[in-house]
């Protein structure tokens, strides 16, 4: 989960290990992606999705159910 203007390069740098500690050493996949048209909106969904486990469960279910 973060903010990036590159997904591609994100992704990539994650599963080389290159991402935050939390990162390292696990693969990576977009389950769940969302457009904004400034940082500051994306910032706030972010920290409520991060805050909100009941909707990430969702997500990572509706993912998992495809």
């Amino acid at each position: 989960m973060g903010y990036t203007n590159n997904l591609k390069k994100r992704l990539s740098l994650h599963n080389a290990s290159k991402g935050a500690k939390f990162t390292k050493g696990k693969k990576w996949s977009i389950i769940y992606q969302q457009e904004y048209l400034n940082k500051s909106k994306a910032m706030k969904d972010e920290y409520k999705l991060k805050k909100d486990y009941k909707l990430r469960n969702q997500i990572k279910n509706n993912f998992i159910n495809k």
